[in-house]
């Protein structure tokens, strides 16, 4: 089996798309870990309910737009549309740091209400929400970087329908937080 960073192998999975689902799942498992805390602690009481920040709703449908965005970038690749491929990329890349700014508002908005990490005048509820959207925040930064590189490949004319691996990667990674986003989101939702 022969394999290089950007074709694909002459039989079985490419090593990177493996690890990309190892990594993949992990974050799963971490996420599930978080939310499997997060409703036995509710259940244990001392529970401070308070409403979501707003800024959450906006940020739902700006990481939706990004999706689509990335989906378009990865079709204009498959068709040789470079140019094309730079504007989307740019575009999701644009739409990731709207996202993670949505998302500093809406701790601030928390904090404004007095829902903290830690410390004495914290309560489980806010550390958690803490927890969850930061450290999605996290995996959503490695996105950025992911997509920097994509861009960076685009602009070497390394990206197009002959070379769609780093593209095919970056998109399936972030559709992936999207669908995490999406599934915080609404867990919150129904147990906050």
């Amino acid at each position: 089996m022969v394999a290089n960073i950007d074709n694909e192998t002459t039989g079985g999975v490419h090593p990177l798309k493996f690890t990309l689902w190892l990594i993949i799942i992990s974050i799963l498992m971490m996420f599930g870990a978080f939310t499997s805390a997060y409703i036995v602690r509710r259940e244990e009481g001392n529970w401070l309910e308070f409403d979501l920040p707003s800024m959450f709703v906006i940020n739902t449908v700006i990481i939706l737009l990004s999706s689509v965005t990335m989906q378009w970038a990865y079709f204009a690749a498959k068709k040789n549309n470079l140019n094309l491929v730079k504007i989307m990329v740019l575009l999701t890349m644009g739409l990731g740091a709207a996202f993670l700014y949505g998302q500093l508002n809406a701790w601030g908005d928390l904090v404004q209400n007095n829902i903290y990490f830690g410390g004495a005048d914290s309560n489980p509820a806010g550390s958690f929400l803490y927890v969850l959207t930061g450290v999605h925040g996290f995996h959503l930064i490695t996105g950025l970087i992911f997509l920097l590189m994509v861009l960076i490949a685009s602009l070497q004319y390394k990206v197009h329908s002959k070379n769609m691996l780093r593209i095919q990667l970056c998109t399936t990674y972030w559709h992936f937080l999207g669908g995490l986003w999406l599934y915080l989101y609404f867990f919150l939702q129904v147990n906050h």
